[in-house]
């Protein structure tokens, strides 16, 4: 009797692996503990009541595990402010000449392409104090990406440009390429030695040729600002060049103060 309600279990929980196969996570049925699977997913979030943190598709416990965020301090009304840079497009300057104004530090993800078209940018994000991070030379899934080697040379080519540039070691600060990620792409970055950041507050402006007008995206912005806030925009939106230091005042005038992802390091 106790050999078929084993022989049970075990039937029962590869018929859920299975069936699980593309969420963020399933539970485990010896223990009871979720845990996030190999296989690919998407970061997404979950929004309740206005002005609260939303709730991320994987904890910030289990995050954690991998030296990942996606939240910060939910009691301080504290705003982490970074941009993704997979281009430039004469957005990023406005965007920089803002965060000077608010004494802001944001954190930049690049991509190679960036780096090799706009280095005096990158120079520029770095001599005003702001953090560089790696989004990958390539910007691919890397979550499809099984070998620690090719990992590896995804985030060396852009650690290895930035220092060529700017004489400086690059943070070791990482955003998966359209937030996919998996258990062994977390793992990877751990190991190399980085942090991954998701984001708990973002909203579409990267479409160039859809861009949101300012109203349009305040009312996404503006509403949904919470205490921990790492905000993800990106530097490409010309919407954004345009309303920075609107924005950045009117999340001030909230009671907000902006931080460092080097809190988290």
């Amino acid at each position: 009797m106790k050999y078929k309600k084993t022989l049970l279990i075990l039937v029962l929980f590869l018929f859920m692996y299975g069936a699980g196969a593309g969420a963020a996570k399933i539970v485990d049925v010896f223990s009871g503990s979720p845990f996030i699977q190999k296989q690919t997913d998407n970061w997404g979030l979950g929004f309740g009541t206005e002005g609260t943190p939303p709730t991320g598709n994987v904890s910030t416990e289990e995050l954690a595990q991998y030296d990942a965020q996606y939240l910060g301090d939910t009691t301080k009304k504290t705003i982490y402010l970074t941009f993704d840079c997979g281009y430039e497009n004469g957005n990023t300057e406005k965007i920089l000449d803002a965060l000077k104004k608010h004494n802001a530090q944001g954190a930049f993800f690049i991509v190679g392409n960036f780096l090799e078209t706009a280095p005096d940018i990158v120079k520029r994000m770095q001599t005003e104090g702001h953090l560089v991070g790696n989004h990958t030379y390539h910007h691919p899934d890397m979550s499809k990406i099984s070998d620690l080697s090719s990992f590896r040379k995804e985030m060396d080519d852009v650690a290895n440009l930035y220092q060529d540039i700017t004489g400086q070691e690059m943070p070791k600060l990482y955003r998966p390429p359209q937030g996919k990620f998996s258990t062994e792409n977390l793992k990877m970055a751990q190991q190399l030695g980085y942090h991954t950041f998701f984001w708990s507050l973002a909203y579409v402006d990267w479409y160039q040729d859809q861009q949101p007008t300012a109203e349009e995206a305040y009312q996404k912005l503006l509403p949904r600002i919470h205490p921990g806030a790492i905000v993800l925009l990106h530097a490409t939106s010309s919407t954004n060049g345009d309303i920075m230091d609107a924005l950045l005042t009117k999340w001030e005038e909230l009671g907000y103060t902006f931080g460092s992802l080097e809190e988290f390091l």
